[in-house]
């Protein structure tokens, strides 16, 4: 057997990193590569062969070869990252070495790979080569973003319910209307009363939880309350209190240094809207009503007037085409959506179906986004792996430099619960280290973290409930923690929040998580936030950590490597300029955390004065403790 024990990148002018940590790179670096390998009898030689993403180009696969020098052990090259964007019109790439020895012609290759296989098994390694002005805000990392799904947050009572609109006002105890079973139609047209306003007069609590930005759920106008169904985008709906207040929550957060993002729905709109105007209710002229309207090329229909693509089938949300030149014009031109909105001070948007959104739409939103704010945020809603996605048989290149600054990051959300709650430190060990290899790290810095979102259970209820598997919405309408279960979830989700919290990236709190909302999926975990229920201990537990990540700038760009994990601890570093802060994580028993150099507590999940005790290297089960290294 023939080990590679060494594998690193050089970057001109720059100090060796390891390979394992970074695999993105900009387009005017030189890169060295270099192979250390231990054998018994010496390598002959060895070449690099890399092929560009056949995807990609409708030409096929490009492959260029460059022959390493070095002796017995030591191999190298060093290649223009410029040369290697050539071939490749998305940037992506993918690599292998050959290595001739006194036993055979092999490769090496491969994510995971650290031994010399036959070719036929081969596996070959990303990389990634990104424009070299490419670059993410400086002002969302190191934050906190707070996600608000606007009806369910907070209620001011100052506005009227449209018709057709039901009221909830039990915000206590009240379920949200749920469908017979699940997929079944619903219209979602019950409301709690939730509006801009009511959420501009918690402000103050949001700040307390070291939040530096706010994502609000779509605000544009809609009939339902999720707002997923756009009717006009160049109005606020009028149950959140319209563009005023709007104006007004933006303006109240930036007193408070906290930035406004939006919920950008571009892939699709409501069947009732001005555009599309499927029931006749509007006074312009819908697509659906006339082939001649002036939106009729934004949808694909297969049979005019009642057979179009929608998203995902379902008939209320037909799909817009967002290649139609109309259409970009309509959102990205002089007077636009993206001008309007932010004229009014929003600092970016969340892109809803990225995926589905095409190249030049993406491309043109965000330099519009760009041109009319330098350090706006363009966020997309991107569930895999987002450096190698392939949407619709073709890849996407959202990381080339033009089209998204980063994205949810999901991936990380399954790692931390497999983790928490089985013990599968691989996966997310896994998770963590790929995702920064691939992704520039400008976008890592940026990635929106959570553990939950208007799309998913509610994270106390994953971790500690019982599962939804076989039960009706009926039963799942129904079911609460009972108190020992709502004790080791308060414990879990400190735990699992502390693992996003202290990765790189951007950590986001989805409405009422701190607070320990309960709820299966949607709409269970939509749930409105139990003002004066909280718990008190989670939200504590929360403000504290939000507090400690805004006083270490560490958390902004510091380099990010996992130091030791099992099924019961899991151990990071953050680092820059010499200093660390190491997190701890153990699940069912306590761990002896036994760094190499010298450190201090400076944060610990259940104890709020425990910093700077030097002792606490032992660390309980269930607990997370964060160690600076002095």
């Amino acid at each position: 057997m023939i080990m590679v024990t060494e594998y690193k990148y050089h970057i001109t002018g720059e100090e060796r990193r390891d390979a394992s940590l970074f695999g993105a790179f900009s387009d005017d670096c030189k890169i060295e590569f270099v192979l250390t390998f231990e054998c018994e009898k010496p390598v002959r030689s060895c070449k690099m062969v890399i092929h560009s993403d056949g995807l990609a180009d409708e030409t096929g696969e490009k492959y260029l070869e460059y022959p390493l020098t070095g002796n017995a052990e030591v191999y190298s090259v060093t290649i223009d990252a410029s040369e290697l964007s050539s071939i490749s019109s998305n940037g992506l790439l993918f690599y292998r070495y050959d290595v001739k020895t006194e036993d055979g012609d092999f490769s090496y290759g491969g994510e995971k790979v650290t031994e010399l296989l036959p070719r036929e098994v081969f596996g070959d390694r990303q990389i990634l080569i990104y424009d070299k002005d490419f670059s993410t805000p400086a002002s969302v990392k190191g934050g906190t973003i707070y996600h608000i799904f606007v009806d369910r947050f907070a209620a001011s009572g100052k506005y009227a319910p449209k018709a057709g609109a039901k009221i909830n006002r039990d915000w206590e105890n009240g379920v949200p209307e749920f469908a017979e079973y699940r997929g079944a139609h619903i219209d979602n047209v019950e409301f709690f009363g939730g509006d801009l306003d009511g959420a501009a007069d918690k402000l103050e609590y949001i700040a307390s939880l070291g939040v530096t930005t706010v994502y609000l759920s779509p605000v544009f106008d809609a009939p339902s309350n999720h707002k997923y169904d756009t009717s006009d985008y160049m109005k606020v709906d009028s149950m959140f209190g319209g563009d005023e207040a709007l104006k007004r929550f933006i303006d109240k957060a930036r007193e408070r240094g906290i930035s406004v993002i939006l919920d950008g729905v571009f892939n699709h709109t409501g069947d009732d809207s001005v555009y599309f105007d499927r029931y006749h209710r509007h006074g312009e002229l819908g697509a659906c009503n006339s082939m001649k309207s002036l939106y009729f090329e934004w949808y694909n229909f297969r049979s005019y007037p009642d057979d179009y693509e929608c998203w995902w089938n379902i008939k209320i949300l037909p799909r817009v085409d967002s290649s139609c030149d109309s259409f970009r014009e309509f959102v990205l031109g002089d007077g636009g959506v993206v001008e309007k909105y932010m004229s009014m001070g929003a600092a970016g948007f969340r892109l809803d179906v990225a995926d589905e959104l095409s190249d030049v739409f993406l491309e043109e939103f965000r330099k519009k986004v760009k041109s009319e704010r330098e350090d706006a945020l363009v966020i997309g809603e991107v569930w895999e792996d987002a450096s190698n996605k392939i949407a619709y048989s073709a890849r996407r290149r959202y990381f080339k430099g033009r089209q998204l600054d980063s994205v949810m990051n999901y991936p990380l959300r399954e790692g931390v619960i497999g983790f928490i709650k089985h013990g599968d430190h691989e996966t997310l060990k896994n998770t963590l280290e790929t995702v920064y290899r691939h992704y520039p790290k400008c976008v890592s810095d940026s990635l929106m973290n959570f553990l939950g979102t208007h799309d998913t259970e509610r994270i106390i209820t994953v971790l500690a409930g019982i599962t939804d598997d076989g039960k009706t919405p009926a039963e799942l309408s129904k079911i609460k923690l009972t108190p020992d279960e709502r004790e080791r979830g308060r414990r879990l989700v400190k735990c699992a929040w502390s693992i996003i919290a202290t990765s790189y990236g951007v950590p986001s709190i989805f409405y009422g998580d701190e607070a320990g909302l309960e709820g299966y999926h949607d709409p269970f975990c939509r749930r409105p936030f139990p003002w004066g229920n909280e718990d008190v201990v989670l939200e504590d537990f929360y403000k504290r950590i939000g507090s400690f990540r805004k006083c270490e700038s560490i958390f902004r760009e510091g380099l990010f490597r996992v130091v030791h994990s099992s099924e019961n601890e899991f151990v990071t570093e953050r680092s820059e300029n010499g200093k660390s802060l190491f997190t701890v994580v153990t699940r069912e028993r306590s761990y002896r955390f036994e760094p190499a150099s010298p450190i201090l507590c400076v944060f610990d999940s259940d104890i709020p004065d425990a910093a700077g005790i030097k002792e606490s290297f032992l660390v309980p089960a269930h607990t997370a403790r964060i160690f600076k290294k002095i």
